[in-house]
């Protein structure tokens, strides 16, 4: 008893937990199963990771080839080894093995001569394997590392490599040629012995003929199929997304979100788009679509001629840390409108500002003195948007970025100052599409959550601070923008409404682009991977017209639905955007957040006296009889309004006072550069002599003169233009301004 008990726990613990021991290479496939791309295993064999089910079509064939009663046995069948062994005692050689699947799948396993004694642990150890798993599960383990000739392991990966396709769409031929196959595959295969193999073939195929398995027509139509000439290479569809999951998730067969008929579509796209940008010497571009509803990335597109290292292709730029541009300045939108610090109308300085140093510049190098904050975000007005960032604080635009994830910024937030609103920071493009998407994810009530790449993945949530109501703000100002296209598409009911948003780097080497819909996110970059700027690399140009491209192959959707109990009714002026103050006269009422009534009041308008024909100012009873006008008027301040009424013909500077009948208490003047309290630096020029400032100043009459001191002496004057050009001592310095009319204005400098 003693002995039998050992056997029996010897024959119970005889196979191993792990039946193989092997690498497997990564297979990602796309939402519908189809290939996007593999990568070769660690032994340099193309091993697919084994599936749970075999083809029925593979299957008969197999089972018929091999191992005709293999539902039936136990691991052994004893005909089958009874009839091979007089085979090969009647040719004295070998003939005939008489291993049965489950046998086979032993020997592979184990990897061992053969030998008889070696057949003989097969035997023992096969009926242990039909006692831990299904014929089903036997039968997958053999289909999957199986010898397919040269480095080809297992069905999957052979019938990609030998028909381009996958196995369960192979024809009656094809499963019959690589189900004979692994029968000696050192021996016949594709490149050796074609006739034989072809012979091995037909002969199975007959066989089926025979049981009725197949029709004839079947029969003869597979018959008349020929060998695949090359192994067929493998896809490259989203080749970056391959590597990137072969990095993390090594040896397994991934599902991925991506839909392969977009994802090539995307591609062809890019690589045509590339060919033209190319000439111009700009190389690579990347995209991602996002499906806003389940925030699976869709189509990913890391850059474009994966197969060429020429200009860095291989380089995943959706991953790489790229400057941001302008395609920030929505989310401070949205931030401030949350907050309650601006309304859309809101009107923003676009002046001249020199703030310790750091000049912004407009792209097209104008100043409009002052831009409603909705326009400056849909133009992409630099000015106006540091001046926005100024107010609402750079740490709080800082933990506001972290914290919905738009960007990693991995630096202090005193590293990036203002600049962070003009592409001071570096992100990501599929971070910069997604954090787009959660914007778009909160109009429609869902919850925020990072984006997925693969299917069966969880989405990670995102405790993100977007409000409805403000992303309808942001999104109602940025679908406005005028689209690449020549065409006014606003007058064609047919296109859909697409809320977006460009952005380009300092100095020409990143251009953006990201759109957004209730049903898609897409992101475009387009520049050189190695930081090489171009002039004509910008947002619009050429990261736009690729955006729009996308979409229009993109099934379009309707509009998003206003978010309700959001918003209240409040009177804003009609010039300045802000709310309604005491003497605005011209108002509008609109739906507005309800933190916008913690904003202040319109402080432009004045209500002021006039004489009759509306030339002069006076006091209420200064002409006595004569009839007085009083009116409300709208009045900038002067740096403003220099520049605001070369835009805006309607706008008109505060007449003078009528002789002998007031004095103007507001002062027509307003520095534009520099500022109170600001340090200027004077470089030296080449030939070491000190460099030079120039001081600006904004006056509201056209025809004032204006004489300049500096600490009391008198320096220069001028007429019309305001500007002085001097090189003042170091030091702390007072610039004094009298005009023709006796006002006076000062400012204090440290010049360095």
């Amino acid at each position: 008893m003693g002995v039998v008990a050992i056997l029996l726990v010897l024959y119970i613990f005889s196979l191993p937990r792990v039946l193989f021991d092997v690498p497997y290479s990564t297979v990602v496939t796309d939402r519908n199963g189809e290939l996007l791309g593999a990568r070769i295993a660690d032994d340099e064999q193309w091993r697919f990771p084994m599936s749970d089910t075999v083809p029925a079509k593979f299957e008969m064939c197999l089972t018929e080839f091999e191992d005709r009663w293999f539902r039936r046995h136990w691991g052994v069948n004893p005909l089958a080894v009874g009839r091979a062994l007089v085979q090969n005692v009647k040719e004295r050689r070998v003939v005939s093995g008489g291993s049965t699947i489950t046998m086979q799948v032993i020997r592979l396993s184990r990897n061992k001569p053969r030998t008889l004694w070696e057949k003989m642990i097969e035997a023992i150890l096969a009926t242990r394997l039909e006692c831990r798993y299904t014929k089903d599960e036997i039968l997958a383990l053999y289909t999957a590392h199986a010898p397919f000739g040269g480095n080809v392991v297992g069905l999957d990966a052979a019938s990609w490599r030998y028909f381009g396709r996958r196995a369960d769409r192979l024809s009656w031929g094809e499963s019959a040629t690589l189900a004979v196959l692994p029968n000696a595959p050192a021996i016949v295969h594709l490149s050796k012995n074609r006739e034989a193999l072809l012979d091995k073939r037909n002969r199975l195929l007959a066989r089926l003929f025979e049981k009725g398995v197949i029709d004839r027509t079947t029969y003869e139509l597979a018959l008349s199929e020929g060998l695949p000439q090359e192994p067929y290479p493998l896809p490259q569809v989203a080749p970056h997304l391959v590597a990137r999951i072969h990095a993390s998730r090594k040896g397994e067969h991934c599902v991925s979100a991506l839909d392969k008929n977009i994802q090539v579509h995307i591609e062809e796209l890019l690589e045509r788009r590339n060919a033209d940008f190319s000439r111009s010497g700009i190389n690579n571009m990347a995209a991602v679509v996002m499906d806003v509803r389940t925030n699976e990335v869709i189509a990913y597109c890391g850059n474009v001629n994966f197969g060429e290292d020429k200009w860095g292709n291989q380089v995943d730029v959706l991953q790489a840390e790229r400057s941001t541009g302008s395609i920030l300045k929505p989310f401070l939108y949205e931030a401030m409108l949350h907050e309650g610090e601006i309304l859309p109308r809101t009107l923003i300085p676009d002046v001249p500002v020199n703030i310790n140093g750091f000049s912004p510049q407009n792209f097209n190098l104008g100043y409009e003195g002052a831009v409603p904050a909705a326009d400056a975000v849909a133009r992409s007005l630099n000015i106006p948007l540091v001046y926005m960032l100024r107010q609402f604080g750079v740490p709080k635009f800082y933990d506001y970025l972290k914290q919905n994830e738009v960007a990693d910024l991995p630096r202090a937030a005193s590293h990036y100052g203002l600049s962070l609103i003009l592409g001071g920071a570096e992100a990501e493009l599929i971070e910069i599409a997604n954090a787009y998407s959660n914007m778009a994810r909160t109009l429609l009530g869902l919850e925020s959550s990072h984006y997925k790449l693969l299917i069966k993945e969880e989405a990670r949530r995102i405790s993100t601070t977007f409000d409805a109501g403000a992303v309808w703000q942001v999104f109602d100002a940025i679908k406005e923008v005028n689209r690449p296209e020549e065409i006014d598409w606003r007058s064609i009911s047919t296109m859909q409404t697409i809320a977006w948003k460009t952005g380009t780097s300092y100095g020409f080497r990143d251009a953006w682009a990201v759109g957004v819909t209730p049903r898609y996110v897409v992101g475009v970059w387009v520049g050189n991977a190695s930081g090489e700027g171009k002039p004509n690399l910008t947002g619009a140009r050429t990261a736009g017209p690729v955006m729009f491209d996308i979409f229009d192959f993109l099934p379009s959707s309707a509009w998003f639905q206003s978010p309700s109990g959001k918003f209240i009714e409040a009177e804003v002026c009609r010039r300045s955007g802000q709310l309604k103050g005491r003497f605005c006269d011209d108002v509008d009422t609109v739906l507005l957040l309800p933190a916008a009534l913690r904003t202040d009041a319109c402080p432009y308008h004045v209500r002021v006296n006039l004489t009759y024909n509306e030339r002069f100012r006076v006091y209420e009873h200064c002409l006595g009889e004569e009839s007085v006008v009083s009116k409300s008027w709208f009045v900038l301040p002067p740096a403003w309004a220099w520049y605001y009424k070369q835009h805006n013909p309607g706008y008109k500077a505060l007449p003078p006072f009528k002789a002998g009948c007031g004095a103007d208490v507001y002062n027509p003047m307003q520095f534009i550069y520099p500022a109170g309290n600001t340090t200027v630096h004077l470089t030296k020029q080449l030939d070491g002599t000190a460099g030079a400032v120039t001081f600006e100043l904004a006056h509201s009459k056209p025809n004032a003169t204006v004489f300049w001191h500096i600490d009391n002496e008198y320096v220069a004057s001028t007429t019309d233009f305001h500007k002085l050009t001097v090189s003042p001592q170091k030091g702390n310095r007072s610039i004094t301004v009298v005009d023709n009319e006796g006002n006076t204005l000062s400012v204090s400098v440290e010049v360095k």
